[in-house]
């Protein structure tokens, strides 16, 4: 019959502490592991962000003063057709 780790802790068995000791290590370490991916995750994706915030600088310079909002005149635009 298996005991559960209950049963090691009422009756004084060390090996049931270490066992959970263990499990507790192992998974602190899994934590950390996971929490270092994260920030690297976050650090990537802020250099991300920061290298779209200057395209979109940078296009905002580009773009004619009238900007996209100025009226156009329908007979300077060709259809695509042509």
């Amino acid at each position: 019959m298996q005991r559960s780790h209950d049963d090691d802790d009422n009756n004084g068995g060390s090996d049931g502490t270490a066992r959970r000791l263990d499990d507790l290590e192992v998974k602190a370490s899994f934590t950390e592991d996971l929490l270092d991916q994260l920030n690297l995750l976050v650090y990537r994706q802020q250099q991300q962000i920061e290298r779209l915030q200057q395209q979109i600088a940078q296009l905002q310079r580009q773009a004619p003063e009238g900007g996209a909002g100025a009226a156009r005149n329908p007979r300077d635009e060709l259809p695509p057709h042509y």
